[in-house]
C-alpha cells in the first residue's frame, strides 16, 4: 500500500533529518577523537566519556532510525526497495555501515570504561587509542 503524497513528504523529510544527523553525530565523534589523540592525560579521559555516551544515545539511534525509515520510504512509496538499483544500494550500504559501526561499539565502550577508571593511567589510555 502505498502512502499518501503529504505522509510521503514528512517520512521523506524524516528520513533525511536522520540521516543528516547521523553524519553530523558522526563529525562530532570525530572531533573528540581527535582531540583524544593530541590531548592531555585529562582531555583524554574526557574524550573517551564523551564517545562512548555521543555513541550509545546518538549514533546509534540515528543510524537506525535512518535505517529504518530508509526503509519504510521505499516500501512506501513507488519507489520500491527493487524497482530502482540506487534504492536498493542506499539499503544495502546503509546496513553495512550499521553493521559496521553495532560492532565497534564494544571497543568504544571499552575505551569509554577504561577512561573513567581513576587507576589506569595515561600512557595505558595512550596504548589503546583507536
Amino acid at each position: 500500500m502505498l502512502m499518501t503524497p503529504r505522509i510521503s513528504k514528512v517520512m521523506l523529510t524524516t528520513h533525511i533529518t536522520f540521516s543528516v544527523a547521523w553524519i553530523g553525530t558522526v563529525a562530532a565523534f570525530l572531533a573528540l577523537a581527535i582531540a583524544g589523540l593530541i590531548g592531555n592525560d585529562q582531555m583524554v579521559r574526557a574524550c573517551y566519556i564523551a564517545m562512548e555516551v555521543i555513541a550509545w544515545f546518538v549514533i546509534v539511534p540515528f543510524c537506525l532510525a535512518s535505517f529504518l525509515s530508509g526503509l519504510v520510504q521505499a516500501l512506501g512509496t513507488h519507489w520500491g526497495l527493487f524497482k530502482h538499483w540506487w534504492t536498493f544500494l542506499k539499503l544495502i550500504l546503509t546496513l553495512i555501515a550499521t553493521l559496521i559501526l553495532l560492532l565497534h561499539m564494544q571497543p568504544i565502550s571499552y575505551l569509554g570504561e577504561v577512561a573513567s577508571q581513576k587507576m589506569i593511567g595515561y600512557e595505558e589510555l595512550r596504548s589503546l587509542r583507536i
